[in-house]
C-alpha cells in the first residue's frame, strides 16, 4: 500500500514516541501507580494454561474428598502438613491416615527423602502441555510448606537441590517449556506455615526471606508470570507488595512482559495487582460463576477436587473431558482464562487420567482454537447462566457462536450485521443461514459419525458480522 513519506514519517515518530514513553515510565510503590500498568496482551490472548502443584505433599498425596462431605478448601492434598498439625474440621482424617501409613514418629520433614522425582521428564511434560493446547504453564515454586523447587539460598536444606531430588526442578521445567514456545510462570506462597521467622518477626521475614527469594526466582528464570498466594494473613503493606512490584516493573529483566495476579494482601483480590483470580468459581467464599469482569481474569481449578495429587480420589471425583471443555468455553466467553491444574506424583509422573483429559482438550482445541485464542468477549452476548448452552467470542469483525449442546433447530443470533459467510469449524460442508434486520438464524448441518469434526462443543464462525 502506498503511503506519502510525510505521513509515514509522522506515524513512525508517533509510534516510536509511544513505545519509548511506555518503556521509560517509572512505577511508584503505590497501588495507584502499580495498577496503571496494563496487563500485557499476550496473557489475554493465551486463554488456556496449565497449573502444576508439586511438592513434598505429593508423597502422602492424601486428603478427604467430596464423599466425606467436606468443603472444597478441605479437599486440597497440598495442605497435608497444616491439616495434620493444626485444628481443622478435617484434622482427624489426616491424623488417622498419617498414623496408619507412616506411624507416630514420622515427621513431615521426612517426606523430603521420599520426594525423588526420578521419573520426571521435563521435555515430555512440556510437549504434553503443548499438545493439550495450553499456551502457558505455572509451577508451584514454593507452596505454604516452604519447600522450594529450586536451589534457593533462603530455603537452605529445604529445597529440591539440597534434599530429595537433588535437582533444580524449576530450572529444568522452565528450559523445556520455553524451548517449545510456551510461556512459563511460577506460583509463590508469600507465607510459610511453620517458618520460625514468619511466626516471630514478619517484617524481618519479608525483608530477609520473602522478597530476596522472589527476586532470586525472577532473576534466575525470567518468568512470564508471577502468581502469588498465601497473602490473606496480612495487608499488602505488611508484605511490602508494591515495593516488590515496583522493582519487578522497573528493574527486572521481564519488566515489560511479566504478568502478575491479584493475591498481594488480604485486601487486594479483584482490586489490585494484575489479572483477577477465581478458584473453583469462588472469589474467597463468594460464587463467581455468574460474575461479569471488566478486567483480565483467570479461573484456576483442579481436574478433580484437589490441586496436589490425591490418591484418595476416584473416577467420579474427576471432571469429564466434556465438562472441562465446557468450563474453558464458559471462562473465555466471559472474557477470562482457564488455568487447569495437574498434580504430578512424587516420582515425577503425570497421572494417566490427567493425561487423558489434557489430550481430549487438545483434540478439541485443534479444531476450534480459532474461537478461543486471541478472542475477546462479545459485549452484546446474553448473560451467561447455569442454563446457557450457546456462548459467543469475537475476533476483529468475526463472531464465533459456540454451542455446547447440539440442536437441530436454527440458532438465532441478534445484534449483528448480515455476515459475509457462516461456516462450522472443522466441517467442510456448507452451513445455511438467513439474515433479517439485525439478526441471523443458523441452520445446523446434518452431522453423522463420519463427518462430525469434534466432540463436546461445536463452533460456527460468522464472518464480518460485527462491522459498524
Amino acid at each position: 500500500m502506498y503511503m506519502k513519506s510525510s505521513t509515514f514519517l509522522f506515524l513512525t515518530l508517533f509510534l516510536f514516541g509511544t513505545v519509548k514513553s511506555y518503556s521509560q515510565k517509572t512505577f511508584q510503590p503505590t497501588w495507584e501507580s502499580i495498577d496503571s500498568r496494563p496487563v500485557p496482551t499476550w496473557f489475554e490472548d493465551a486463554k488456556f494454561g496449565i497449573f502444576i502443584h508439586w511438592g513434598l505433599y505429593s508423597v502422602p498425596a492424601y486428603s478427604p474428598t467430596i464423599r466425606d462431605n467436606v468443603s472444597i478448601y478441605e479437599r486440597y492434598a497440598e495442605w497435608y502438613w497444616s491439616r495434620w498439625v493444626k485444628p481443622s474440621p478435617t484434622q482427624k482424617y489426616f491424623i488417622d491416615y498419617h498414623k496408619r501409613m507412616y506411624g507416630d514418629n514420622f515427621k513431615y520433614q521426612d517426606f523430603a527423602n521420599e520426594f525423588k522425582t526420578e521419573m520426571f521428564q521435563p521435555d515430555e511434560w512440556a510437549e504434553r502441555f503443548k499438545e493439550a493446547g495450553a499456551k502457558y504453564v505455572v509451577l508451584t515454586s514454593k507452596h505454604h510448606e516452604g519447600f522450594a523447587l529450586w536451589p534457593s539460598e533462603q530455603s537452605w536444606n529445604w529445597n529440591s537441590m539440597d534434599v530429595g531430588p537433588h535437582r533444580d526442578l524449576c530450572g529444568d521445567l522452565t528450559n523445556a517449556v520455553k524451548s517449545i514456545g510456551l510461556h512459563m510462570g511460577f506460583y509463590y506462597s508469600l507465607y510459610e506455615w511453620f517458618n520460625p521467622l514468619y511466626k516471630e518477626n514478619l517484617e524481618k521475614y519479608v525483608d530477609e526471606h520473602m522478597i530476596p527469594q522472589m527476586k532470586d526466582l525472577v532473576t534466575r528464570y525470567q518468568p512470564d508470570i508471577v502468581w502469588t498466594d498465601g497473602e490473606w494473613d496480612h495487608p499488602s503493606e505488611a508484605w511490602k507488595s508494591t515495593q516488590f512490584l515496583a522493582w519487578l516493573y522497573n528493574e527486572s529483566a521481564v519488566k515489560n512482559t511479566v504478568v502478575v495476579n491479584d493475591r498481594w494482601g488480604k485486601e487486594t483480590r479483584s482490586k489490585h495487582g494484575g489479572f483477577y483470580t477465581t478458584e473453583y468459581d469462588l472469589v474467597h467464599e463468594g460464587n463467581a460463576n455468574g460474575v461479569k469482569f471488566d478486567h483480565p481474569w483467570e479461573e484456576c481449578r483442579g481436574i478433580a477436587g484437589s490441586f496436589g495429587y490425591n490418591r484418595n480420589e476416584v473416577l467420579e471425583d474427576y471432571s469429564t473431558s466434556e465438562e472441562l471443555v465446557h468450563i474453558l468455553i464458559n471462562k473465555v466467553a466471559r472474557g477470562g482464562n482457564l488455568l487447569l491444574n495437574i498434580g504430578p506424583t512424587a516420582d515425577g509422573r503425570i497421572p494417566v487420567i490427567m493425561q487423558q483429559r489434557l489430550s481430549d482438550m487438545g483434540s478439541w482445541l485443534k479444531v476450534n482454537g480459532e474461537a478461543i485464542y486471541e478472542t475477546r468477549k462479545w459485549d452484546k452476548a446474553p448473560a451467561v447462566t447455569s442454563e446457557t448452552t450457546t456462548y459467543f467470542t469475537k475476533k476483529g469483525n468475526d463472531l464465533y457462536v459456540i454451542v455446547t449442546k447440539w440442536q437441530n433447530k436454527p440458532i438465532v443470533v441478534e445484534g449483528i450485521s448480515k455476515p459475509e459467510s457462516v461456516s462450522m469449524l472443522g466441517y467442510n460442508g456448507k452451513v445455511k443461514y438467513s439474515a433479517s434486520g439485525n439478526k441471523i438464524a443458523i441452520t445446523p448441518p446434518v452431522i453423522t459419525p463420519a463427518n462430525i469434526p469434534c466432540q463436546y462443543a461445536w463452533v460456527f464462525e460468522v464472518k464480518n458480522s460485527l462491522k459498524e
